[in-house]
């Protein structure tokens, strides 16, 4: 069973998702309508973006928290481990 992990802006992030889910299901309905193409791309880079902020603040929020805390004493982590996390999540930024 995995450990809860669950820091304060997570709700929000989430809330940032289920938005973007929401407007994800519009896009495929306006394909089914027959949309031109550009209104098509400019709501699918609309998608595109609510989730790359919330993966943003997600990346941003785990550097401020759990990768700080670490690093600051706040963990049982190496230094060594928590470099090698860093290095790993900025990875997706």
């Amino acid at each position: 069973m995995a450990k809860e992990h669950v820091h304060e802006s997570h709700p929000e992030i989430v809330k940032r998702l289920k938005r973007a889910e929401g407007h994800l299901h519009r896009v495929i309905e306006m394909f089914g309508e027959g949309r031109g193409c550009l209104d098509l791309a400019q709501q699918l880079h609309a998608v595109e973006k609510a989730i790359g902020e919330a993966k943003r603040a997600l990346i941003h929020d785990h550097v401020d928290n759990c990768l700080d805390a670490a690093a600051n004493g706040g963990s049982s982590k190496s230094t060594k481990t928590v470099l090698a996390e860093f290095k790993a999540i900025s990875r997706y930024l």
